[in-house]
């Protein structure tokens, strides 16, 4: 539930700057600090930069920035600071004092928590957004400062990547005042449920992102909608058993036992076994047959004890039988030196598996995860969660979510995943889905290829952080889908800053749609206008209104309905239609008044 700014202490600093202007040295812009050290300080700081938001950006980064990072100083009004520690001096350094928000986004809690502390002691006024990995943690801080936002990149993307590796919809859930709203397609979901439209086909083989709603005779299955969750609806019954299907199944154990005898022997000597046992059996049965013998147990008992060299030259016997003695003998000899040499290469091959992190039991119908940093960690456990079986790939045994893998029983390979045999050992080609989500763009793409190669009809997810090269390769490769995690959580990072009410993230194909609750404030272009005007399709969809003063949200508002200050509307937006949005909702900024010059 949103918090009136007026009537929280904590928040009014902030927003009246906003909305008053103060100068800040000589500037009546609100000042924004970014810390951060990887694709998300860019991100974030080009979300802000590029979107015409009236505020001064500074960005503090390491003097050294990952490889993958472009150039901040090419983003326009960007101060770039470049510092070892995010401490008291640093921030005072970057002017820190006096700003209106500030943003940790580094990879470490600990190192984003220690400099939100930092922060405070230098300007205690100041709205928080934290980036944090572990939620509990991220529940602590919460309560530890005053005005504060914890956000997870990670959390934001994984359903993404889950739902893509399933060919289903993301299944996001967001907790509205009075209801939940759920994403889901329009065939599963009953006309009634029917919120808004996400996407639709646009006729020309693409989609359009937030479209008018569509006739009520209209067939469009295939479109993605926001539903009310009503106990179990159609949508989510369907997704069950999308799910139990998806589960693992219980393989026989003779068909185990065969896989696993398999992977410890080697392609040769296994051929070398089974020709030895096959000659065995057949000069068996030529000697029985040649020597009269009768019934099962003699047969096998003249057979294994010939084969073991334990039987005595007869010279009366004739030819067949004497060849087939000889013959027997010998296979004999070569038996007992392969199934040695099939034993101890077995164990040396399930030791060496052990110590390298190999899969020795080839899988089925899994999903190969690549990458176990922040986001793959939050994959694999919902993946497990839903019942999958998943064979994880990570160049590090260390990484952050080896631990994680341990835990669930997950087989992890420690190895390059560009490589084709790593991804073998991984049994890619009996593999449901590959998930690629390393911070590595060019393993990434390397691992997917050499997954296609092998087999051509793998559904691949892929992570890359360029968005425009990944829908490019997307198209290019015919790579299932391609994300970039910075993309999909920039916009709520920017919009906490911002001091925007947003409510939930929805991924919705390469866009990540933004549940907002935007109040109309005194002298807004909104302040008097009919609610209509702040609905405009492919940019903003209204959903609800909160009268002034009220708590109680109309779910199905009247278009017509005047607005006045103190109205908050409920609405899905991209990006560009929030910032909009919310600039019909804020009055316009007051012209700065010039002393006159004096005159002498």
């Amino acid at each position: 539930m949103a918090v009136d700014p007026a009537r929280d202490p904590s928040r009014r600093s902030f927003v009246s700057r906003l909305r008053e202007g103060l100068p800040r040295n000589g500037d009546n812009r609100p000042h924004f600090v970014i810390c951060g050290a990887d694709a998300l300080v860019y991100t974030l700081a080009e979300e802000l930069a590029n979107a015409g938001h009236r505020i001064r950006l500074t960005v503090v980064v390491p003097p050294r920035l990952r490889s993958d990072v472009p150039d901040l100083a090419g983003l326009r009004g960007v101060r770039v600071v470049r510092a070892d520690r995010l401490d008291e001096s640093t921030f005072r350094s970057a002017g820190l004092a006096g700003a209106a928000a500030l943003a940790l986004v580094m990879p470490d809690d600990v190192v984003n928590l220690h400099a939100a502390l930092c922060a405070q002691a230098v300007e205690p006024d100041l709205r928080l957004v934290i980036r944090m990995f572990n939620s509990g943690l991220g529940y602590g801080v919460r309560r530890l400062f005053a005005d504060c936002a914890v956000l997870s990149d990670a959390a934001m993307a994984a359903p993404a990547f889950v739902a893509a590796s399933l060919g289903e919809v993301a299944p996001t859930h967001v907790r509205l005042p009075g209801r939940t709203v759920y994403v889901a397609r329009r065939a599963d979901v009953h006309p009634e449920h029917v919120i808004c439209a996400l996407t639709a086909a646009n006729g020309a083989g693409r989609l359009d992102v937030l479209p008018a709603d569509p006739a009520p005779d209209a067939e469009r299955p295939a479109d993605l909608v926001l539903a009310e969750a009503t106990g179990r609806p159609a949508g989510q019954a369907v997704a069950a058993q999308r799910l139990v299907r998806a589960r693992k199944r219980r393989r026989h154990p003779f068909v185990t036992f065969g896989r696993a005898l398999r992977a410890a022997l080697s392609r040769k000597l296994g051929i070398a076994v089974m020709i030895t046992l096959v000659v065995t059996a057949i000069a068996g049965t030529v000697l029985a047959h040649a020597d009269n013998v009768d019934g099962f147990w003699k047969s096998m008992y003249v057979t294994l004890l010939t084969a073991v060299g334990s039987s005595d030259v007869e010279e009366n016997r004739n030819a067949v039988a004497q060849a087939a003695q000889l013959i027997l003998t010998i296979a004999g000899l070569a038996l007992l030196p392969l199934i040695t040499a099939a034993v101890v290469e077995g164990m040396v091959n399930a030791r060496l598996a052990l110590a390298r992190g190999v899969v020795t039991n080839p899988h089925q119908d899994h999903i190969v995860l690549v990458g176990l940093g922040s986001v793959g960690t939050r994959v694999l456990r919902q993946l497990t969660d839903l019942g999958l079986e998943v064979v994880a790939i990570d160049r590090r045994a260390d990484a952050r979510g080896a631990k994680v893998a341990e835990q669930l029983g997950v087989p992890l390979i420690v190895g390059d995943a560009s490589l084709e045999e790593t991804l073998r050992s991984a049994s890619i080609a009996t593999s449901k889905a590959l998930v690629v989500v390393s911070t590595d763009d060019v393993t990434n793409l390397q691992a997917a290829l050499n997954a296609r190669s092998v087999r051509p009809d793998l559904r691949v997810v892929l992570r890359l952080f360029d968005d425009d090269f990944a829908r490019r390769v997307q198209d290019a490769f015919s790579i299932d889908i391609s994300r970039s995690v910075s993309r999909l959580a920039a916009p709520a990072f920017a919009a906490a800053m911002l001091d925007r009410d947003v409510l939930a993230t929805i991924p919705v194909d390469r866009h990540a749609l933004l549940v907002a609750d935007v109040r109309i404030l005194p002298g807004s272009p909104l302040d008097g206008a009919p609610l209509e005007r702040a609905d405009r399709p492919l940019s903003v969809r209204v959903i609800g209104l909160i009268a002034a003063g009220s708590e109680w949200v109309d779910w199905a508002p009247d278009p017509r309905r005047v607005l006045i200050a103190g109205d908050r509307v409920m609405a899905v937006a991209r990006r560009a239609g929030l910032r909009a949005l919310t600039e019909q909702a804020t009055p316009p900024p007051e012209p700065m008044l010039l002393e006159p010059e004096q005159t002498p």
